[in-house]
């Protein structure tokens, strides 16, 4: 009786061009709002993940950190930099990837890009967190800084919230003309978004329902000064990521009720690493589980130290996961070997050179196409 032909341990492969096909089949509304229903369903699971803040690596360039988490059936992780000087070498400020493996044996079933990924999950958890924090008649936000990450911001709140009106300002005019120009040829449900380019943060700021601070400045600055914020203001601030990284004047946080997603995150890298260690926040997760109050009043600051969690990545690798197995986006491959007896990988990698060989041999092309879904 012969032994049953070995499963070959397949991958998952997610590159750039399958994300954006996927975004394509799905429409970018209804991807920004199944994430944000995948983010909400995971936040809601909280107390089932073993977390911890992400392990960095920091130079006077940037940083670079790996992002994991795990909730005893899967576990994920993110590897990702952040560096304002790569526009220098025609590099992104932010690159990602990531991978997604089951508890039980440790196969590894997804490997994807995050970088467009993670600008999606970020702006649908601004948008989500905005939903419970926000005044509900919300129609106007206020966005500074617009480079990469600020059109999907844009987007997510006008898909999410019903963001009408936006008022952009960043330090280069020409981020916010390419900014307005894209959202213009944007299509989303509703009337079209109006949008107008501010010469200044206090232009932009003034009798705003939300403001989004998304900046990429490597350093203690102060995008929003406390004498601009208005009584019943949402702030979300997406830009303060690394330790030394702020967007707010401290003033501003001693007025606001703040709101986090890992306090012990946040505290090192967010805009609360400007305050003492007590200072007292609310986890967001909480308050979608209704633990805990958001907004209380219509006149109250609120404030979303967003600085990005390992749950938001297992999100949207999940997402992605079960949309590309359903449109049939990817690429099979094999990242590991797939060997008739576990125990023998030098038998497989000599089984593997002897066939090489004998293409060489025929003539037959060394490497062989992957399979593509």
């Amino acid at each position: 009786m012969h032994a049953p032909a070995p499963v070959l341990p397949r991958t998952l492969f997610l590159d750039t061009h399958d994300v954006a096909r996927l975004i394509g089949v799905l429409g970018l509304p209804a991807c920004l709002r199944g994430l944000a229903g995948t983010l909400r369903a995971d936040y809601l699971r909280w107390p089932e993940f073993d977390k911890e803040a992400r392990i960095a690596a920091y130079s006077e360039q940037g940083t670079i950190e790996l992002m994991p988490i795990t909730d005893g059936t899967h576990y994920s992780f993110k590897c990702v930099n952040g560096h304002p000087g790569n526009g220098r070498h025609g590099l992104p400020t932010v690159m990602a990837m990531g991978a997604l493996l089951d508890c039980d044996t440790g196969m590894i079933r997804l490997l994807s890009e995050l970088t467009l990924t993670t600008a999606l999950r970020t702006a649908a958890m601004s948008a989500l967190a905005a939903q419970v924090l926000a005044r509900r008649d919300s129609h106007s936000m206020a966005l500074i800084g617009n480079g990469a990450q600020s059109d999907f911001q844009a987007l997510a709140f006008a898909t999410l919230l019903g963001v009408r009106e936006l008022r952009l300002h960043d330090l280069d005019r020409r981020a916010s003309e390419r900014l307005a120009r894209n959202l213009a040829a944007a299509e989303l449900p509703g009337r079209p978004l109006s949008v107008r380019l501010c010469d200044s943060v206090a232009e932009a700021v003034r009798g705003a329902d939300i403001v989004t601070t998304v900046t990429a400045f490597q350093g203690r600055a102060q995008v929003l000064d406390d004498a601009l914020i208005e009584p019943g203001m949402h702030l979300n601030a997406v830009g303060g990521d690394c330790p030394g990284k702020t967007e707010l004047d401290p003033a501003i946080l001693r007025r606001a009720e703040v709101f986090v997603e890992f306090p012990p995150q946040t505290r090192k890298e967010g805009e609360i690493q400007q305050m003492p260690a007590d200072f007292p926040v609310t986890e967001l997760w909480r308050v979608l589980a209704g633990d805990a109050p958001g907004r209380t009043r219509a006149d109250q600051v609120t404030l979303f130290d967003s600085v990005g969690f390992a749950l938001e990545d297992y999100s949207a690798l999940r997402f992605l996961q079960a949309q590309a197995e359903a449109h049939q986006v990817g690429t099979w491959v094999e990242v590991t070997p797939g060997q008739a007896d576990p125990r023998d990988l030098y038998g497989w990698l000599q089984g593997e050179l002897r066939g090489e060989q004998r293409g060489e041999q025929r003539g037959e092309p060394q490497s062989r196409p992957a399979l593509v879904s």
